[in-house]
């Protein structure tokens, strides 16, 4: 398999995952590449690695260019086993080379894989001399573990990201002038969304980090390579970061018989009336993960379950738990059923809101099938609530 060349001796050198569908509960539609990069100096430099069932096609793109036993240093950006799986099998075959990681990457491969490999831990400001290059590192804690890091080639103006400004995508293109950019930006997002919305304050960390650097060239560990598109995806980092959002609404809901379906409309009506623009997903048709693409610009969420067994839905009560852990900010929320007898669905929905530090707006429960009149009602209430100049 051949390598591609991204800058003078510098190769992207990893694994294109055509099949995968889902990466751990986040579906991944396009697919997925696990970046592996090839620096070819003096020292010879392996910027990450491969999913362990990709080990054969990384050792192709690299023997394309070097007999692989020649690579001095291992760069470990992150230990997680995306990037990680095929180190056993690779130290093995060179058990003299360096394995360059963050003191918590020594420690998490270490645990991963009990191997006691010639380890060099670096911190942010480190460099190594590889010849006409000097190599910098950049800790990236939790942008999203404790061990992640970059690593800086000044000579190259080029930062291998790792996590950061990833998206999922597989693709025989690997330069984003060569790919449609309103897809990679998409995915970029839904990446952020779905893994690193947690730590915006983290990543605000790395953004500053990284303005000293002259940088024209993002390598990240999954999908596109960023040269000419930088500033675009720099300002939506900005932004994600900082839980920037838009007048829109995100309505969520599942439904029995079709009566919190109707209220999800209503709903909808009391936006539109607003002049803001709405998205409808029914959980029974959407993955949560696709779901999330939508709320990390949202400003309103809406969710919506009748009440089950004293309880909310089970689509719904994974929804909550997922949007729990992903965590937004500065969101206003809205929680909407119909119920029987029990009715206990919207409080359930509008305490795991309170928990969450989010700004409620009125619940709306109705029992059993809501009328026209009703439904009418309900659109009234909403848009009196969301108030504001938005006519």
């Amino acid at each position: 398999m051949k390598a591609v060349k991204i800058k003078e001796n510098i190769y992207w050198v990893g694994g294109i995952d055509w099949n995968l569908r889902n990466f751990h509960g986040y579906m991944t539609q396009r697919g997925s590449t696990y970046n592996s990069y090839l620096i070819i100096d003096e020292k010879i430099v392996l910027i990450d690695t491969v999913k362990h069932y990709m080990y054969d096609e990384m050792l192709s793109r690299i023997s394309d260019v070097i007999d692989p036993k020649k690579i001095n240093y291992v760069v470990s950006n992150h230990v997680e086993m995306d990037h990680s799986g095929c180190l056993p099998r690779l130290m093995e075959l060179i058990p003299d080379a360096t394995l360059i990681a963050s003191s918590p990457g020594e420690k998490g491969l270490k645990a991963h894989y009990g191997k006691q490999w010639n380890f060099k831990t670096v911190k942010t400001g480190d460099k190594i001399n590889i010849g006409t290059r000097e190599l910098s590192f950049i800790m990236e804690q939790m942008v999203h573990w404790p061990d992640n890091m970059a690593t800086y080639s000044e000579k190259d103006a080029l930062v291998f990201s790792n996590d950061a400004f990833g998206q999922h995508i597989a693709s025989s293109e690997r330069i984003d002038t060569e790919y449609p950019l309103d897809i990679l930006i998409e995915e970029a997002k839904k990446y952020y969304a779905n893994i690193v919305l947690p730590y915006g304050s983290q990543v605000q960390n790395v953004l500053e980090a990284l303005k000293p650097f002259k940088i024209n060239m993002i390598a990240p560990s999954h999908g596109i390579i960023w040269t000419k598109h930088i500033p675009e995806i720099l300002n939506e980092y900005v932004k994600w970061a900082g839980n920037k959002t838009e007048e829109k609404c995100t309505i969520v809901y599942d439904t029995m018989w079709e009566s919190t379906e109707k209220i999800a409309y209503a709903v909808r009506d009391a936006f539109e009336n607003k002049n803001i623009s709405c998205r409808i997903y029914n959980l029974k048709l959407t993955h949560i993960s696709d779901i999330m693409t939508d709320i990390i610009t949202s400003k309103y969420i809406c969710l919506g379950s009748p009440t089950l067994n004293n309880n909310i839905l089970p689509t719904v009560s994974a929804f909550l738990t997922y949007l729990r852990g992903l965590a937004p900010r500065n969101r206003t929320a809205l929680a909407f059923g119909s119920f029987g007898w029990g009715g206990q669905s919207i409080g359930i929905i509008e305490n795991t809101f309170k928990e969450m530090g989010l700004n409620l707006l009125g619940g709306v429960k109705t029992q059993y099938i809501p009328d026209k009149q009703k439904l009418k009602q309900i659109t009234d209430e909403i848009q009196k609530q969301i108030g504001g100049n938005h006519g």
